[in-house]
């Protein structure tokens, strides 16, 4: 389906073209139909609108040209690097263009005495770790799409991965981005030091999903790879005891490198897929990480062993090889591949809970299946909170996407309402728009634009994307009412 714009541009595609011809080469352009097909949508491929162009920049020079050639022609720009994304965020606009930094995909300087590298934002995530390995160094955001993942676009979401309970997020792991703004103006925030002076900007910069500049560069931290990791893999006969052993493996002090679960339909999806030696009986699994010297991770599997047995693990295993390790890893992070063989469609969430109410949001999650008839397999970041719960559709049935839509929305209103919020690693996009009402109050959505406006005052860089208009929240308020009451009464109406 085509997702509706919060803001009206009109563009005349061929000034528009004429223009960028003037230092664009032909390879570097695309607008014919044909061509523009395969940038309609990302990885949330419910909705999909084409743009006008698509731009494929070299060269810095040339980004710089095409943004400033669209800011003096009021023409929206929507940046995109692998489109592995599942929010929606680097869908095109009708009457925009997208800029690809897909051929910005060197690693311009790897340095192992800092431990960091300098890279483009094109490069693929797991190809740093690659590029480190030889040094003994590694880059620690390792999502599950890392293979084909892009540095560019783990900044614009803020990304994660199942390690980053101990190593953090993204925005934990860049030391400095190069940025080009809508006017063409290029700037660096933070540095190579340990610290930069002024306001946190590379904070506000990293997530803000393509709507504040683009980036051209990153500088990465790279950290040393462990003597040995080791994975207790542990099974449970019900879904609330192995949440509530997540809650108790932290508060014993305990920070694994992952702590990552699955419900049984998730597990019965994986195994057959990637084998990876998951108990098919359990009604759920935990995957426990220990890594270190052999002497602290003993010691941290033995603590770790010793919570799960208190908690009511009915099997527990450790990996006794590397190889058994990576495989353990393989199955957690084919879950989406996997769940997509078993459903014709499938609709991956992504909300953030306390650690302590897991139990509590997969009960409701089971309701719920029951409520719109839909299965849903639970795949979590247990750790931090972070659920990805797979809501399973069938988009040629009538009916089956809305379902899946309101579905989705109550989860992460949940989220929301359990003292969380709507999203951890995925991004706002256009999938969770909506419910940037209701995690927050109008003040702040205000703030939110305030800060677009500081960067970006036409509201060119990816329009109609995670920061809601108060026309829109009212909107949504008033298709929420229950019992005569408005649900966000604090929201302007018009």
């Amino acid at each position: 389906m085509t997702a509706m714009n919060d803001t009206p541009f009109s563009v005349d595609k061929d000034s528009l073209l004429r223009r960028l011809r003037l230092y664009l080469p032909d390879r570097c352009l695309l607008a014919d139909e044909e061509d523009l097909r395969p940038y309609e949508c990302d990885g949330l491929t419910a909705f999909r609108e084409l743009p006008l162009l698509v731009c494929l920049p070299e060269t810095e020079g040339q980004v710089i040209d095409i943004l400033r050639t669209c800011h003096q022609l009021g023409v929206p720009v929507v940046a995109r690097g692998a489109g592995t994304g599942l929010s929606g965020g680097a869908m095109p606009h009708a009457q925009g263009v997208v800029l690809s930094l897909a051929r910005f995909n060197r690693i311009l300087r790897v340095d192992p005495l800092a431990r960091l590298a300098v890279v483009q934002p094109g490069v693929r995530n797991l190809a740093v770790s690659e590029a480190a390995a030889p040094h003994g160094l590694y880059y620690a955001p390792d999502p599950s799409s890392q293979i084909a993942c892009t540095l560019g676009g783990n900044v614009a979401e803020n990304s994660g991965g199942v390690h980053c309970l101990k190593y953090g997020l993204t925005v934990h792991n860049v030391l400095r981005i190069r940025v080009v703004s809508i006017e063409g103006e290029v700037f660096d925030i933070g540095s190579e030091a340990p610290d930069s002076p002024g306001y946190d900007m590379l904070a506000l910069l990293i997530g803000s999903e393509g709507m504040l500049g683009v980036v051209t560069e990153v500088t990465v931290k790279l950290v040393p790879k462990p003597e040995l990791a080791q994975v207790v893999m542990a099974s449970f006969g019900d879904v609330a005891k192995a949440g509530d052993a997540v809650a108790a493996i932290i508060a014993a002090g305990i920070i694994p490198a992952g702590l990552e679960m699955m419900d049984k339909p998730a597990t019965a999806a994986v195994e057959p897929f990637v084998k990876a030696g998951y108990d098919l009986d359990a009604e759920a699994i935990l995957l426990c990480e220990s890594d270190g010297t052999p002497e602290e991770v003993a010691e941290e599997i033995a603590r770790v062993i010793d919570v799960l047995k208190n908690a009511g693990a009915s099997n527990i295993s450790v990996s006794q090889s590397e190889a058994e390790r990576l495989r353990f890893w393989a199955g957690r992070k084919a879950a989406f591949p996997a769940v997509g063989r078993i459903t014709p469609d499938y609709y991956c969430m992504d909300g953030t809970i306390p650690r302590k109410r897991l139990a509590e949001m997969l009960s409701a999650i089971a309701g719920m299946e029951r409520k719109y008839g839909l299965r849903c397999a639970n795949v979590f970041h247990a750790g931090d909170g972070n659920l990805h719960p797979l809501i399973m559709y069938d988009a040629s049935e009538p009916g089956n996407w809305e379902r899946a839509e309101a579905f989705g929305a109550e989860i992460l209103e949940l989220s929301v309402a359990l003292g969380g919020s709507i999203t951890g690693e995925h991004g706002v996009g256009i999938e969770k728009i909506n419910q940037m009402c209701v995690q927050y109050a109008t003040p702040e959505l205000d703030a939110f634009r305030g800060i677009k406006h500081a960067f970006d005052e036409q509201g060119l860089l990816n329009p109609g994307k995670a920061v809601p208009s108060l026309h829109r929240c009212a909107e949504y308020g008033r298709m929420h009412v229950h019992r005569g009451e408005l649900k966000f009464p604090e929201l302007e109406r018009f």
